[in-house]
């Protein structure tokens, strides 16, 4: 690894919009490491070629990060190969929607556990050996819908709420040890799982964004890598809303 090469470590990155902020990280003789839940390989294969296309060193590896030990051996092992840690984006995520009254109480907690305990996990592995260098960034995808609440999605709100009070906690905690913390909330992003929502809705939706259109992945991407760059480096506790002026 070249000497200035920056080492990036990407939840869920084998696709959408994580795959979109691995390509925009990448740059000629930095390393990405990203962990992946899909049922096969195939998508992370795929990300890899590309960022393998991009002159960047990439690493695939397949686990939950709601698996602390899981979670601890993949950060600390990227740290201890490339011996430094660049950036976290904690980008993992699911829905599991219904309306408050009818979701059971695993629905619940799965969202919750995946979007916000692992998002801990991850941030936490991360944060102990960032403090040692005394340099690094830490950046967590949260979403309009905790900000501002959304219906039939009370524990996927509660989740990204609950990700962006973790993000100001461990800004100001961090900060002194030269990390930085940040967040960024999308709004209506096109990507696999909104495309699942019927053409009408969506429509609908789009109709009431000022912008009077969906965001793309790299919308949400560009401005992660911005977040992760020196070019931010006296931006920590900040949430920067990605919506196309949806929620001001």
């Amino acid at each position: 690894m070249a000497e200035q090469s920056k080492v990036h470590l990407i939840t869920g990155g084998s696709r959408g919009i994580g795959r979109s902020i691995a390509l925009a990280l990448a740059a000629k003789g930095d390393v990405v490491y990203f962990n992946h839940f899909d049922p096969d390989d195939s998508a992370a294969e795929e990300t890899i070629g590309l960022l393998e296309q991009a002159g960047v060193e990439a690493f695939g590896q397949k686990f939950d990060i709601c698996d602390q030990g899981a979670v601890n051996a993949w950060v600390e092992g990227a740290f201890e190969a490339q011996g430094r840690l660049d950036n976290l984006i904690n980008n993992a995520g699911i829905t599991m929607d219904g309306l408050l009254v009818r979701m059971s109480a695993e629905q619940f907690i799965k969202v919750i556990q995946v979007n916000l305990i692992g998002a801990f996990y991850c941030l936490q592995a991360a944060a102990k050996l960032m403090m040692k260098q005394r340099f690094g960034s830490i950046v967590s995808l949260a979403s309009i819908a905790g900000q501002t609440g959304n219906p039939g999605q009370a524990n996927y709100s509660a989740s990204k709420g609950g990700l962006i009070a973790l993000t100001k906690t461990a800004a100001k905690e961090l900060a002194p040890r030269g990390v930085r913390v940040n967040a960024v909330a999308p709004g209506f992003i096109d990507t696999e799982m909104t495309r699942t929502i019927p053409e009408k809705i969506a429509e609908a939706m789009k109709s009431m964004i000022p912008m009077r259109r969906a965001g793309q992945p790299e919308d949400v991407a560009d401005v992660v890598a911005f977040l992760c760059s020196d070019q931010a480096r006296y931006l920590t506790g900040q949430v920067l809303a990605i919506n196309g002026g949806l929620y001001m």
